[in-house]
């Protein structure tokens, strides 16, 4: 499992790209790679399995996106307290990319079939001490395209500091380690990495809380980042490749209306060169135990992704 944390140098991952796409829609309204909110939202744990210690027990979560080319994804939560300083949770999330025609080397036609993924994680999380939590999740992974198929497992390891008082929020993470068990056509390919660093901080005299977030801080080499006309990028430009920010209004603990940028999902996927690809924007409500968000990722001028989290505590 730890084996990955000294494979920096590779590129990351050509499989189970699922693992990258957002569980919660406040998340995914920040831009996608938030790591450090602090709010009693279990979708949240499920990208930092540390912020499950703000979770109230007992909350059972529902969520489903709709994703490009017709693809859906569905998935529910469920968490418990273990005792007074730990908690545990656990998860499924299902992707469905729709169904394919097939055709033989001659293309002759042989069918339908279909493609889907499959993610069955457990999470702990353990209180350390003061404002410090840490957590794990263990995911085991089934991808099914039509008779190919293929398993693996793997972890996540997250750590948060949140002062309550100041209203401040910091969190490292190290996400998808592991590998594969069963292997497409016995070619092993490694898991889509990616360590993360957040902090997420409320203005003192302002309904406003910004956040940023860097990933794949293992991978600061410009030698995969190229701008348009084929030359190297400079540091700066490789920065904001790794850079997302978010910004929420806050009513209370009753409303938030939420917007982001994603840099490098808006460098990589922008047609029109004018990077209004990778903006995100969201909005939640909290009223009585019940928990209901929802976000809009504009991801290619043909393409956007729609994400809805709905939760109860029990």
């Amino acid at each position: 499992m730890l084996l990955p944390l000294f494979a920096v140098a590779q590129e990351g991952g050509n499989t189970y790209h699922f693992l990258r796409l957002p569980h919660s829609a406040h998340a995914a309204a920040l831009g996608g790679a938030n790591i450090s909110l602090p709010d009693d939202d279990i979708t949240l744990a499920m990208h930092n399995p540390a912020l499950l210690a703000n979770v109230s027990s007992n909350t059972l979560n529902f969520n489903f996106m709709t994703y490009t080319s017709n693809s859906n994804i569905g998935g529910a939560a469920f968490n418990m307290a273990c005792s007074e300083r730990s908690s545990a949770a656990v998860m499924a999330r299902y992707v469905d990319y729709g169904r394919f025609e097939g055709y033989d080397p001659d293309n002759m036609y042989t069918g339908t079939f279909g493609a889907r993924d499959v993610e069955l994680s457990a999470l702990y999380c353990y209180l350390l001490g003061g404002r410090w939590s840490g957590g794990v999740t263990t995911k085991f992974i089934y991808s099914g395209y039509e008779s190919y198929n293929s398993f693996a497992m793997g972890v996540d390891l997250g750590v948060n500091y949140y002062d309550e008082e100041q209203d401040f929020s910091f969190s490292v993470a190290a996400r998808n380690l592991g590998g594969q068990l069963k292997a497409f056509e016995e070619k092993y390919e490694i898991m889509p990495i990616d360590f993360q660093i957040g902090v997420t901080k409320r203005l003192a005299h302002a309904p406003i809380r910004l956040s940023l977030t860097l990933d794949n801080i293992h991978r600061w080499s410009n030698r995969y980042f190229y701008s348009a006309d084929g030359k190297k990028d400079n540091f700066g430009e490789i920065l904001l490749k790794h850079i997302t920010v978010g910004a929420d209004i806050l009513v209370g603990k009753i409303f938030y209306a939420s917007l982001g940028y994603n840099y490098r999902i808006a460098d990589e996927l922008s047609a029109s060169g004018n990077k209004w690809e990778g903006i995100s924007a969201g909005a939640g409500i909290n009223v009585k135990g019940f928990k209901f968000g929802a976000s809009y990722s504009h991801l290619h001028v043909s393409s956007s992704a729609l994400l809805f989290n709905a939760s109860y505590t029990l």
